[in-house]
This record gives C-alpha cells, structure tokens and sequence, in this order.
C-alpha cells in the first residue's frame, strides 16, 4: 500500500475532518471513498468513450444511463 501526502488549504482540510467525523469514520477511510468514486467515474467515462469510438449508439446510450444512475 502507498502513503501519500497532499497539500490542501487549511480550511478544505478541516472541512474534510468535519465530514469524516459526521460520517463516523477516519478521514483516510474518507479519502478512500472519494478516490474510489473519482476512479470509479473516469473508469465510465473512458468506457463511454471506448464505445463512442467504436460506433455503438446502442451500448453508448446504456452508459450514459449508467452515468445517470450513478448521479453524474
């Protein structure tokens, strides 16, 4: 696993340890989420435009359903 450090305004950072801490959890565990959402949400975006290059109106428009599923 890798440990990594970022610098954030001091307020977005306490605004974050608010969230973690309404949320009942670590901010790591927090920090995990949204970078698994982040991951997640680009993972479907290249799959859309995988299928949009390949010229698949039908499969383009089910991921765009998708999208929409997930509240993107």
């Amino acid at each position: 696993m890798t440990t990594l450090s970022i610098r954030l305004p001091d307020d977005m950072a306490e605004r974050l340890k608010h969230i973690a801490k309404l949320r009942d959890i670590s901010l790591n565990k927090l920090m995990f989420e949204l970078s698994t959402q982040v991951l997640a949400e680009e993972d479907a975006k290249q799959r859309f435009l995988a299928a949009q290059l390949r010229g698949n109106p039908k499969r383009a428009l089910q991921m765009l359903d998708e999208l929409e599923g997930l509240g993107l």
